[in-house]
Parts: C-alpha cells; sequence; structure tokens
C-alpha cells in the first residue's frame, strides 16, 4: 500500500463511544468500508437501525459505510482494527476478541492511558495478549471525538515501532479532514497520550479555585516540563512531546470542559469530592495518576503536578494542601 495514496480497504472498529463512532465516521469518509463493533446487542441494532450514536455523538449521521454490529466474527475481514475502548479495558477486550482478527491485522490502539496494576503503557498490554510479533501502533493527539465526527479539520499521530507501518496505516486513516502524521517513537506518543490527562485535571483545579489565567498558564508550562522529563526517562524523545501527541493535545485537554480530564478538574476545584467530580463519566486521567506516579518514581523522575493530582483522587489530599505545597516548593533554575 502507498504511504502518500489512500487505498480502500476494510478497518474495524472496537468500541462504539463517541471517539470509536467519530473514528469510524473519519475511516468511512476516507473512502474504506467500516465495521463499528459494539458489544451490546441492542445497543448495535439500535445504531445500526438508527443510523446515528444518540447517546455519544446526537446529533451526527453514521456514514453510510459503516455496519455497526455485536458479531465479533465479522472484524476477521478487517486488514486494520482500531481498538477504541478505556485503558483500563484494553487487555480483557484483547483478550476476548484477539482471536477474531484476521492474521497479520495492524491493530492501531487508541486509548490514552496507563494500565492500573500492572503500570503497563498500552502497547505493552497489547503485545502481551496478542504476541510481541503483533503489528501494533498507537493513535494519539489533540482530537475531540464531535469535531471528527463533524468533518472538522483535526491532526493526530500514529506511531508504530516499525516505521513503514507507521506510514501506512498514517496514509490509510487520513481523510479530507483528518490528517494523521507518523514516528515510530511509539514511547513518546504514549508518554504525552497518557501524561497530559493527569495534567489537564490539574489546569481544570486551578480554574475551578478560581486561581486566574496566569496561574493556570505557569501550571501548564510547568506540567509540560514534567511530561519532558518522564518521556526521557522512558525513552520518549523530545521532538514527539514537542508535537501533536504531546504538546498540542495537552494544549488542547487543559483548556477546554469538552476535555473530560479538564470537567473532571474543573469540578475538584470547586469542592467537588472525586466520586461527585467524575459525575458517571469516564476521565481516563483519574486512573492513570496513580500508575503514572509509580513510573515516575520507579525511575526517579520530580512530578510535583502530576503527584499532586494523584493525591487528590486518591482523597489523600486536599485542593488547599496541594495548591499551598506547590508554592511553597524551593525556587530552582527554570530548567531544572
Amino acid at each position: 500500500m502507498s504511504t502518500t495514496q489512500n487505498s480502500a480497504t476494510r478497518i474495524g472498529v472496537v468500541g462504539g463511544g463517541a471517539w470509536g463512532t467519530a473514528l469510524a465516521n473519519a475511516a468511512a469518509a476516507a473512502g474504506h468500508e467500516v465495521t463499528l463493533w459494539l458489544r451490546d446487542r441492542d445497543a448495535a441494532r439500535r445504531l445500526e437501525e438508527t443510523r446515528e450514536n444518540t447517546r455519544y455523538l446526537p446529533g451526527v449521521p453514521l456514514h453510510r459505510r459503516i455496519a455497526a454490529t455485536a458479531e465479533a466474527d465479522t472484524l476477521g475481514a478487517a486488514a486494520t482494527v482500531l481498538v477504541v475502548v478505556p485503558a483500563q479495558t484494553v487487555r480483557s477486550v484483547l483478550a476476548d476478541l484477539g482471536g477474531t482478527f484476521a492474521p497479520g491485522a495492524a491493530i492501531v490502539l487508541c486509548a490514552k492511558g496507563i494500565e492500573r496494576g500492572s503500570d503497563s503503557f498500552m502497547s505493552a498490554v497489547a503485545a502481551s495478549v496478542l504476541g510481541p510479533a503483533a503489528p501494533i501502533a498507537v493513535l494519539s493527539g489533540p482530537s475531540f471525538a464531535a469535531d471528527v465526527a463533524r468533518n472538522l479539520p483535526t491532526a493526530v499521530t500514529l506511531a508504530a515501532a516499525d516505521a513503514t507501518l507507521a506510514a501506512t496505516l498514517a496514509a490509510t486513516l487520513s481523510g479530507p479532514t483528518l490528517r494523521v502524521y507518523h514516528t515510530d517513537d511509539v514511547r513518546g506518543v504514549e508518554v504525552g497520550g497518557a501524561g497530559k490527562n493527569v495534567l489537564a485535571i490539574a489546569s481544570g483545579i486551578v480554574a475551578g479555585r478560581g486561581l486566574g489565567e496566569s496561574a493556570r498558564a505557569a501550571l501548564i508550562a510547568r506540567a509540560f516540563a514534567e511530561l519532558m522529563r518522564f518521556a526521557r526517562a522512558y525513552g520518549g524523545r523530545a521532538e514527539t512531546l514537542m508535537g501533536l501527541s504531546g504538546l498540542g493535545d495537552l494544549v488542547l485537554t487543559a483548556s477546554s470542559p469538552q476535555s473530560r480530564n479538564f470537567a473532571f478538574g474543573l469540578a475538584l476545584g470547586a469542592g467537588a469530592s472525586p466520586e461527585a467530580a467524575a459525575g458517571g463519566k469516564l476521565a481516563e486521567g483519574a486512573y492513570t495518576a496513580a500508575a503514572l506516579m509509580a513510573l515516575a518514581r520507579a525511575r526517579s523522575v520530580e512530578m510535583p503536578v502530576a503527584e499532586a493530582v494523584a493525591a487528590i483522587v486518591a482523597g489523600e489530599a486536599s485542593v488547599e494542601s496541594v495548591i499551598a505545597a506547590l508554592l511553597a516548593r524551593p525556587l530552582r533554575g527554570e530548567a531544572e
């Protein structure tokens, strides 16, 4: 397959939430036939009949090239499978569905997080389930599902250890309004995607506490410095973190209530408990915070902002106490 021209193929999408539906629409708009798999048979039937995901993307019609189904065997026809489920369920979903994938099918992981318990990045989780030879890629970047679903211009990054595979998949998934850049820096892209969720919660806390835009800008800058330190410690490249899947995604997620992580932090800053702040919605950063800090401590990476978020989410510290602690930290050179 050419890395500069998009050839029609069948793409499988696992997960019928907002992001899965949006990526299915984008893949169909790029000219592909898409199988959108949902675990819930009734939800799959309704989506196929109504052609609208009224729960997650109301008002956005499902592209005519998408077939919604709960039949896992249909994924076997896909040359590329996008796994679009929450980070903490990736392992179980791959264990359930991996046997239905076509031999050699490329698996694109679209969750941004670190698995709790194992403290594993998504690519490591997938390799442990599917085997080290499985062609695995990760997709990340500044993207709201509603924007992608409505065909608004969006740019993201796809990473695979095999640079040729990364380029091929980027060409496959790119469409009229979705531009996919590629890299072989899998770890850098994963660090950016997982870490920014935790740090976006901190940005929301600052906003919810009414500390002002100057404080929020300073926090985002210092949080990005933490992300860079962490990425270097785990083999990510600085240029990757400076790109779409690092700085770009942090700026988007840390600046808008449309981000679940920012909205979660906003509620925490306004005085809500972690349980009330979640409001029944998934904020990946809340689950990733403890795992991120475990990995940071393992390699002596100093991440005071992320550590503060982890403590608040775990109920180990109050918003007031962590703000006071951060402001009382010793002054130092900005590059330190």
